[in-house]
């Protein structure tokens, strides 16, 4: 029996959905006037998406119910349609919105990690290496600085972001999380891609969210975010500014190597597009002092993203 049969839904309507930047395929089903979204996911374990949605959900977190489970396959509760990223047409909706999905990130915050890989500094430090491998090599320039700027991240991010006490969801922007307006408090922030999740530091979303590679928020709203956070937690606004611009720069500098690579092994050159927004987020992170050893090592390391940088990231073995 399919599994789809087995849940009872083999007879509804199939409509795709727009995917991500995995290899994941999301399909929203219609029977008998309900609704559920079938996770396709050839590559990764779906027993990991499903316990950390159980356990969102427990917090009193809107992540998607699981509805049925199989090996690569989730039927889950459909959260609609209603990405922040799309209904955020004027300022004080945007600002609304975004508070939301900061209650969200506190009430996550008022809880221990469950079991989960750790976000080290050395972890996370490591995890820089794509920009070297994919962007910097695929712009033209050369790699040899990688070793010393991931040294330098190391220093940066056990000085200012060692802990690894919360949940850091990792890709929590404008594009996964849904607004639930019939849902009250945190719970209003429909959660969708927590399924890499690691155990960091609490400013690790907080940047994600603000520093967004997809879109530019209007001016004051990562302000009006960080300031909402700080009041909400009592955290004391320099050590929490400091981190935010050490997990800021880790941040941005890895997904201009994501990036170039999703355009270089996965026929993705779309992505390419969102790389100025990123270096401009880059570059302002490393103008914080807690930055300027990682800023040093870096700054002869990385071409600024020209034209012709663009291009040759967007056609890596050009037919010309």
């Amino acid at each position: 029996m399919s599994f789809l049969a087995a849940a009872g839904w083999e007879a509804a309507q199939a409509a795709p959905l727009a995917g991500d930047a995995s290899a994941r395929r999301y399909t929203r089903l219609t029977l008998n006037g309900r609704t559920a979204i079938l996770m396709d996911d050839p590559d990764g374990d779906v027993h990991v998406f499903a316990r950390l949605a159980r356990q969102l959900c427990a917090l009193g977190l809107s992540a998607p119910r699981i509805l049925a489970e199989a090996p690569g396959q989730l039927l889950l509760e459909d959260l609609g349609d209603a990405l922040i990223a799309r209904i955020a047409t004027d300022a004080d909706t945007e600002r609304r919105l975004y508070g939301a999905a900061v209650d969200a990130l506190v009430e996550l915050h008022r809880h221990p990690a469950p079991p989960l890989p750790k976000a080290t500094p050395d972890r996370l430090a490591a995890m820089t290496d794509l920009a070297f491998d994919c962007y910097a090599a695929g712009a033209g320039a050369p790699i040899g600085a990688k070793a010393a700027v991931i040294a330098a991240f190391t220093e940066a991010l056990t000085a200012h972001a060692p802990e690894t006490d919360v949940m850091v969801l990792r890709d929590y922007h404008a594009e996964n999380i849904l607004w639930l307006p019939h849902r009250h408090g945190p719970a209003r922030a429909g959660l969708l891609d927590f399924q890499d999740a690691l155990a960091g530091h609490c400013a690790y979303d907080l940047v994600s969210l603000i520093e967004d590679a997809r879109r530019d928020l209007r001016p004051g709203i990562a302000n009006a975010a960080i300031r909402q956070y700080l009041d909400a937690t009592g955290l004391a606004e320099g050590p929490l500014t400091a981190a935010l611009a050490v997990l800021g720069a880790q941040r941005n500098l890895r997904i201009l190597g994501v990036f170039a690579r999703l355009a270089a092994t996965r026929g993705k050159p779309g992505y390419i597009d969102l790389i100025p927004r990123v270096w401009a987020h880059l570059q302002a992170d490393l103008r914080h002092p807690a930055l300027a050893p990682v800023a040093r090592q870096l700054g002869p390391a990385f071409p600024a993203p020209t034209a012709t940088v663009l291009d040759r990231l967007k056609h890596p073995c050009p037919m010309r």
